[in-house]
């Protein structure tokens, strides 16, 4: 295999994932929405192309694919948005009819392998469906499930197609902040920042990286990867916030039952309902969800994607920094 297509190598996870492929000796193309965060951002050997991939022709996409035997989806809406109702509409349009078409293209252009850059919410939807049954049926996750079914069934038979299931990521690159900005400002001069009792998967950029490129070499089709390499408790992460503010003196960060913080809870939803939006994931349940432990073991994963170990706890503090920084 000697050239990946990239789809959406600017972005975070894009760019780290370009990085993995040059280190590898793979060849690179990309496309990604413009404007370029920084303009040396790739070097010169990435072919690079910017724009709107939705926007071109079926004949269009093949072509720019016929080269590649890889492809990396590494594009689409995360749980952050709050679309108009129904939010079941805005992510099927968002990641859903994207990803079924271009892994149609990609197999008619010959591709070999296709990695999906997906969530960890599809993981654990699943683990958790009986004592969480709406969870498999939010938009976010409800569409993420879908995203991957299509792109196998497109697959089948002719393309290998798997599925990252991501977790919480840290990490930093030129030119674009890091999204636990909005985590930052949340905290920002609060006296007390309350936490549920649960704990999340977490991953350095590099990693993801390393796990796409892995899969695209090692996966077996319709293959799923929850990777995870260490086990963030929200309380730990909020008095990593807290600490990189210099409000540790000031913050306090309780961990409180989800009854506490429930009242609050439904009173932001009333609003959003009010607002005619919704999110990807009801605020009530993604919340009461973090009194669990979705955290996967590292030991499913790291040997067959060829993840190696890299200090988390470091990159949340340098991506913090960063948030700070600004």
């Amino acid at each position: 295999m000697s050239k990946v297509f990239v789809l959406g190598g600017t972005g975070f996870l894009g760019y780290y994932t370009i990085k993995e492929l040059l280190a590898r000796g793979y060849q690179v193309k990309t496309m990604a929405l413009p404007p370029l965060p920084t303009d040396d951002l790739l070097p010169a050997s990435v072919e690079v192309k910017l724009g709107d991939m939705n926007q071109l022709s079926d004949d269009e996409i093949v072509a720019m694919l016929a080269d590649c035997d890889g492809f990396m989806y590494a594009a689409g809406a995360d749980e952050r948005a709050v679309p108009d109702k129904p939010a079941l509409s805005f992510y099927y349009h968002a990641n859903v009819l994207p990803t079924q078409r271009f892994a149609r293209l990609a197999r008619q252009a010959g591709v070999q392998r296709f990695v999906l850059f997906g969530s960890y919410n599809s993981e654990f939807a699943i683990k958790l469906a009986a004592k969480y049954p709406e969870y498999q049926q939010q938009p976010y996750v409800n569409t993420r499930l879908l995203q991957e079914q299509v792109a196998f069934a497109e697959g089948e038979g002719a393309m290998t197609v798997t599925s990252l299931r991501l977790p919480y990521i840290f990490g930093t690159m030129p030119g674009r902040m890091p999204l636990w900005q909005m985590f930052v400002d949340m905290i920002r001069d609060q006296s007390v920042y309350p936490a549920l009792k649960g704990a999340t998967s977490a991953v350095t950029v590099e990693q993801v990286a390393e796990a796409a490129v892995g899969a695209m070499e090692n996966g077996t089709h319709r293959q799923t990867f929850a990777i995870n390499s260490y086990n963030l408790s929200y309380q730990a992460f909020y008095q990593m916030i807290v600490d990189a503010l210099g409000q540790t003196e000031q913050t306090q960060v309780p961990v409180v039952p989800f009854e506490t913080v429930k009242p609050q809870l439904e009173q932001a939803q009333t609003q959003v309902d009010a607002a005619g939006k919704e999110h990807g994931i009801n605020l009530l349940l993604s919340q009461q969800l973090q009194e669990e432990q979705l955290c996967s073991d590292p030991a499913e994963t790291h040997t067959i994607l060829g993840i190696k170990d890299h200090d988390v706890l470091a990159s949340i503090q340098e991506t913090l920094a960063k948030c700070v920084a600004e």
